[in-house]
């Protein structure tokens, strides 16, 4: 059977999704899965992973099999796509025999293109069975980390999964995941047994959201503070123990903001019941455990705070990930305490298994490391998974923003490596750091009296601070490069050269103050301009609509594709198909309600002028500074190079150096146009997409027979749709 062709796909794209474009990465993944090639893809949580699976089950007859680790994520995928027009379906243990009977009858009468199932019941003898009589044409495995013991959700009835290709040997498979690092990427091509997969690996980067920690100080107050500047908005709030959940909500009702609790201890009706309410945006704020949101695809949620420690990075960056899916700002708030570090190290200590205790340790510290870093906090986390973040500053984290004050730590700092010195030059062995904390406090500990620790002429000459206060000096020398703590050998200190040198020469050494509780700021939401009494009343017809439905209002249109028809104030079917979402299903469904909402304001209230920009621009997040390979290709062509010269220069292809100078034009970097596009050539191509569409470059680059190169064309295009061509 052909490939479906790139008009093929743009076309079920906007039909069943609603979207011109595709977002980085989705076409090249969804080509090769076309093709037959196994795909590992890791993008980040917004970044549009389910299309990659949704998408080629609608090019081609037969079944995608999605995996999936919760039954929330299933229920909520399958009614997103029935509302698009989609036929897909889920099976798990919340259906009672009755829903699963016509069901299953679907799927032998082939009825449905997509299958959300869990691994237990995908790894039934039984249905593994009925699945070779289904015609599956994919396999794909979400959120695919939980196949890695390394990774921070692992789940073992998800190396189970290894099976699916020996049993169906010409099925290519396809595994997604917003978090992994480089270990846990190679863990999973390893246990779903890939052989020849194609990677892809997009940027860990959220330009959209911002990072902040604060200390931890009178918590409930700060969350209340922080909440109350958010009118109207929606958010998690995640804790560690499930009696918070429980008190926090609490307290958030009293107060008068709607709030439910989620935790795996609460009976399974209560806790759909909170979910469903806080989705169809009947409750604010959810109060959870890490037993949240995974998969849960709730566009609009506006910000995530940690009340508690989060146990590793990777859990963290997924659940900060919650926020903002929608491409609108979002922002991410951690409290922090040193005290959180003491309590899970207790925690650790009590595992039974030592490789799981190494492995928990080890996220600790990579935690509470970002957690008191003083560097900017994006550059940390794309760091943490092997992404080099090439800015300074963000602009979008509390250090980039507001760096925080230093102090002359020279004599804190000597007290501190010559305590490690003396105890390795006691006994030969290093210790770790609570340990030095202990000796530098004078503690009377079993630990210290069995190696005379107490006779050190370190003994007892930190009482000027705290345990806390010396914990965190001693990371912050860590972080510095004067210390070292070995993985390996249970994270003992060991002094660097750099250490031994500072502490001879006794040279100044300048240490940050820790995270405090900030001032009361308020809040400046950054959103798409638009009509906001119009987007009000958007808001509350989506709403009816959904109710209507048993479906949650994103469902039914996003935040974006509201606020995009509050700015815009499409009038026309051709004008309302612009707006992004807006497929034939929705448009067919819900285009003459939405538009006669906005008829109808327009005929008490004035339209609002807002700053020229076309149609989906506003739905495209804030862009990342240019890559170091672009600008380098746009600094050779300001100096006057053309693309051919560029090319030869940098061993490149001339489509490659294309593809940098289209990359700078969309990222808003000044292009000479007429250098890579005469008259002529503006006219021929302009001509070529009248008749074929923006949507389809691939058929204007052949009907205009070779004459001009696939790269031009897609200058020209986003030139054109940026008003860039006068």
């Amino acid at each position: 059977m052909m490939r479906p062709d790139l008009v093929q796909l743009h076309s079920l794209l906007k039909q069943y999704f609603g979207f011109g474009s595709f977002r980085p990465l989705q076409e090249e993944i969804i080509r090769d899965a076309l093709s037959g090639k196994d795909v590992f893809a890791v993008l980040p949580t917004g970044g549009g992973k389910s299309l990659c699976f949704q998408l080629p089950a609608l090019a081609r007859p037969g079944l995608t099999v999605v995996v999936s680790p919760l039954i929330a994520l299933m229920k909520d995928q399958v009614d997103a796509l029935q509302a698009a027009g989609v036929p897909a379906t889920f099976l798990n243990s919340s259906l009672a025999a009755g829903d699963s009977a016509p069901r299953l009858r679907g799927l032998h009468n082939g009825e449905y293109r997509l299958l959300y199932v869990a691994p237990e019941r995908l790894m039934l003898s039984g249905f593994l069975d009925d699945l070779k009589r289904w015609n599956v044409n994919l396999f794909a495995v979400d959120e695919a980390h939980c196949i890695s013991e390394w990774g921070h959700d692992f789940r073992p009835e998800y190396r189970q999964l290894a099976t699916i290709r020996e049993m169906f040997p010409g099925v290519p498979m396809m595994a997604l995941t917003a978090t992994a690092t480089e270990r846990v990427r190679g863990d999973i091509i390893k246990q779903l047994h890939f052989g020849e997969a194609v990677c892809y690996v997009a940027s860990f980067n959220r330009p959209n959201l911002t990072y902040r920690v604060s200390g931890k100080a009178g918590a409930y107050e700060q969350l209340l503070e922080f909440i109350r500047a958010r009118t109207g908005e929606s958010g998690i709030i995640y804790c560690q123990a499930r009696k918070t959940t429980e008190d926090l909500a609490r307290k958030l009702n009293e107060d008068g903001v709607k709030s439910a609790a989620y935790h795996a201890g609460l009976e399974s009706r209560e806790r759909s019941r909170n979910q469903e309410a806080f989705l169809r945006d009947e409750v604010r704020v959810v109060c959870a455990t890490i037993a949240f949101g995974m998969g849960i695809n709730k566009p609009n949620v506006r910000f995530v705070i940690h009340h508690d420690l989060p146990k590793n990075i990777e859990g963290y960056y997924q659940e900060t990930g919650r926020a903002g899916r929608d491409g609108l700002p979002g922002e991410c708030l951690l409290l922090f305490s040193p005290g959180d570090r003491v309590k899970y190290g207790r925690f650790i200590d009590e595992k039974p298994d030592p490789k799981e205790r190494e492995i928990a340790r080890a996220q600790l510290e990579q935690i509470v490391h970002y957690a008191e870093c003083a560097t900017c906090r994006r550059s940390e986390l794309l760091g943490y998974f092997g992404e080099k973040y090439e800015q300074e500053n963000c602009g979008a984290c509390d250090n980039c923003l507001v760096p925080r004050a230093t102090w002359d730590g020279t004599v804190a700092a000597q007290k501190f490596l010559s305590c490690v010195y003396r105890v390795r030059e006691k006994n030969g062995f290093g210790v770790g750091i609570m340990h030095i904390v202990e000796v530098l406090c004078g503690a009377d500990t079993e630990k210290i009296r069995k190696f005379g620790h107490e006779s050190l002429s370190t003994y007892g000459i930190g009482a000027e601070y705290s345990r806390a206060e010396w914990g965190t000096i001693g990371r912050e020398l860590v972080r510095q490069g004067l210390l070292h703590q070995n993985p390996d050998h249970f994270n003992i200190l060991e002094l660097t050269d750099e250490g031994r040198a500072a502490l001879k020469s006794r040279q100044k050494i300048t240490l940050t103050k820790p995270v405090t509780a900030p001032e009361p700021s308020k809040h400046q939401a950054g959103e798409i301009a638009c009509d906001e009494a119009l987007f009000e009343q958007l808001r509350h017809l989506r709403k009816r609509l959904a109710d209507e439905r048993s479906v949650p209002p994103y469902i039914v249109f996003s935040d974006v594709a509201l606020r995009q028809m509050a700015r815009f104030y499409p009038q026309s079917e051709a004008e309302f198909a612009r707006i992004s979402g807006v497929g034939e299903k929705k448009l067919r469904e819900f285009g003459s309600d939405f538009m006669n909402q906005i008829k109808a304001c327009l005929a008490t209230n004035a339209r609002q002028i807002f700053a020229e920009e076309s149609f989906g621009e506003t739905t495209t997040p804030v862009r990342s500074r240019l890559s170091d390979t672009v600008r380098e290709t746009l600094h050779f062509f300001q100096q006057g190079s053309d693309v051919a010269k560029i090319a030869k220069i940098r061993g490149l292809k001339e489509g490659t150096i294309y593809g940098h100078l289209d990359e700078a034009l969309v990222a808003g970097e000044t292009i000479a146009l007429d250098r890579l596009l005469d008259t002529q050539a503006k006219d021929d191509i302009a001509a070529a997409f009248a008749k074929h569409g923006f949507g389809n470059l691939g058929g204007v680059v052949e009907s205009l027979g070779g004459r001009y190169l696939h790269g031009q064309c897609r200058i020209f295009r986003t030139a054109s749709q940026r008003g860039l061509l006068g």
